[in-house]
């Protein structure tokens, strides 16, 4: 029986009613700022939760990943599906079995059992997950900075190698074309209101008219993204520029724990004080640019995550066998109806 008081609005009575919800759900926990203890007064509710696959779901026809409910801000993962998300140390997920006692909601027996085997996830993988997550932090921050402070001839460049990125995706997603076909480059502007300018040269015969408009259309959705510039709300930009700095650091910080300590740690008692300040604009310059120590900062935390995979003691892979033999154990109950 789920009865956290939290849980109790009538916007929540989801959790209680859903077939894939009720009596399947194992684990809910406050998620984002609260689990981290960088929250304020305007900081929103977050829950984040892991239900079981039911009997259908493993030996018949039915399919179930996850349940969101964006009124509340309330995602729920299929056991399985968490499963996969936690062999990759995907840190969205993996904070999940590492919050402080009191910001778990509600803990089945099997939630807890969840929480016991967090060790049987934790790999090399998180060097490369929470690198990408942080890398991904730390492009809408460059991105930010290019729109608003660059000179025009490097906001120009960086927009050339957002759409240069895009495109080394191209080929997986789209019919392949021959080296040369679409080449980009950056030359003195036609445009008057340029300094320079990117340019293509396109060669395409026999292509599909679809992949084309696709291709184009992601092109010019990151031209367009960037020619904003004039239509932002400032402050509120800046508060968001301060939130990606914030987590930036943060998701170097867990990742250090995990390689260093095997231990996922979402709450940052030690380090509360440093993340509320950036996320307060501690950091940030008048001109909406970030002082010189944010940089200090994030270099120091860079190195530290290279020393830690460097000599990490975790596997370079999760040992399948025990993680299959857990799984086995958790659905079998299902299957049986012993839950």
């Amino acid at each position: 029986m789920i009865d956290s008081e939290l849980l109790k609005p009538e916007a929540y009575r989801f959790i209680q009613s859903d077939e894939h919800l009720g009596r399947y759900v194992i684990l809910l926990g406050l998620a984002g700022s609260y689990s981290y203890g960088t929250n304020n007064e305007k900081s929103d509710i977050d829950v984040r939760g892991v239900t079981l696959n039911r009997k259908s779901d493993l030996i018949g026809l039915t399919r179930f990943e996850q349940y969101v409910d964006t009124q509340t801000d309330t995602t729920i993962y299929s056991f399985m599906k968490m499963i996969t998300l936690l062999l990759n140390c995907n840190p969205n997920t993996i904070e999940l079995l590492g919050l402080n006692q009191e910001h778990y909601l509600y803990l089945h027996p099997l939630g807890q059992e969840l929480i016991d085997n967090a060790h049987l996830f934790l790999s090399k993988r998180a060097i490369h997950s929470f690198g990408g997550y942080a890398d991904a932090q730390l492009r809408r921050l460059q991105n930010a900075m290019a729109r608003d402070s660059y000179p025009q001839s490097e906001k120009e460049q960086h927009i050339f190698n957002s759409v240069k990125n895009a495109m080394y995706d191209f080929s997986r997603r789209y019919e392949p074309f021959e080296n040369g076909a679409i080449h980009l480059y950056t030359d003195k502007a036609l445009n008057p209101d340029f300094e320079t300018e990117i340019f293509v040269d396109a060669k395409l015969t026999h292509y599909p008219l679809r992949d084309y408009k696709n291709i184009w259309n992601e092109m010019h959705n990151i031209v367009k993204d960037y020619d904003k510039l004039g239509k932002r709300n400032r402050k509120k930009d800046d508060n968001h520029l301060n939130k990606h700095a914030m987590h930036l650091i943060r998701l170097f910080m867990m990742a250090i724990d995990i390689l260093e300590q095997g231990e996922i740690r979402t709450y940052r008692k030690e380090e509360r004080q440093l993340l509320t300040a950036i996320r307060n604009g501690s950091f940030q310059n008048t001109d909406g640019t970030f002082r010189k120590e944010f940089y200090e900062l994030l270099n120091d935390y860079e190195r530290k995550l290279d020393n830690a995979a460097a000599h990490t003691a975790l596997p370079d892979e999760p040992d399948m066998a025990r993680v299959q033999a857990y799984v086995m154990a958790v659905n079998e109950r299902v299957v049986r109806d012993e839950i």
